[in-house]
């Protein structure tokens, strides 16, 4: 029986501009193993969001194959199989979160689990529960909205968490929040990997937060370029400390 969350096959994808072909993603090959910390990272346009996109079944790669769950996302399977399988199986985290308006934190937590089919009392006593693990049961009545972007970002990850899935997936969540409110999700994410025993994939373009990574890969100009496993931390701080450019970017300052 494999362990692997996801495989990635030789995986390229091209955009069409105009008359020209562009690649984004250029024979990417690797495999995220369950109960992993992956921290995908480079800099801005190196490719990482659309690679994030792939592994969800939100954009079809031009060739190769991505695997999820043993599942090929892409063969013989159609737009809706694919967005039934990843409501059930990942739970997403954005840079900028997007909320239902009418409805408090609560009641965006809960409004995944009310696309499953749960009864609305259901759902929103599983939603209290998660919101209680990010500690963010005290704000559960406010609209979303009145929160800071640190508690926002607690509230997306309870909202991530609600439907109780194999994987969640980051892209760029911190990109908004202070350095103090960065680091807090960090140890969150860090946490709900560790003893809660979830697998999480995570963008990013900030080199602070690759210590928290059990496995990083980084990314320059659509391709991998290096894949870093948490023994090899202190290898890849060495190789990238100081240096610029080459798919390279500094981390936030305090």
């Amino acid at each position: 029986m494999t362990n692997s969350l996801f495989q990635l096959k030789d995986i390229s994808k091209s955009f069409q501009v105009a008359t020209t072909r562009v690649p984004v993603l250029k024979d990417i090959n690797f495999t995220v193993e369950v109960g992993d910390f992956l921290v995908i990272f480079g800099p801005s346009g190196c490719g990482k969001s659309t690679l994030l996109h792939a592994m969800l079944g939100l954009e079809e790669p031009t060739s190769g194959t991505v695997l999820f769950l043993g599942k090929s996302l892409y063969q013989n399977v159609t737009e809706d199989q694919r967005s039934d399988f990843r409501k059930q199986h990942a739970g997403m985290v954005y840079q900028q979160s997007n909320w239902i308006r009418a409805l408090n934190v609560c009641e965006n937590v809960a409004f995944p689990l009310q696309l499953l089919g749960y009864d609305k009392k259901s759902a929103l006593q599983e939603a209290q529960k998660v919101l209680g693990l990010v500690e963010m049961t005290d704000w559960e009545s406010y609209i979303p909205t009145e929160l800071s972007s640190g508690q926002q970002q607690r509230v997306a990850l309870a909202r991530a968490l609600v439907t109780n899935p194999e994987v969640i997936i980051a892209d760029e969540p911190t990109g908004n929040l202070d350095y103090e409110s960065g680091q807090e999700l960090m140890k969150l994410l860090t946490h709900l990997n560790k003893m809660v025993k979830k697998t999480i994939v995570m963008v990013t373009h900030d080199l602070e937060y690759l210590p928290y990574a059990k496995t990083a890969i980084r990314m320059f100009n659509g391709q991998i370029v290096g894949i870093y496993e948490e023994k090899d931390k202190t290898k890849l701080m060495s190789e990238i400390k100081g240096k610029r450019g080459n798919g390279i970017v500094n981390s936030k300052k305090k």
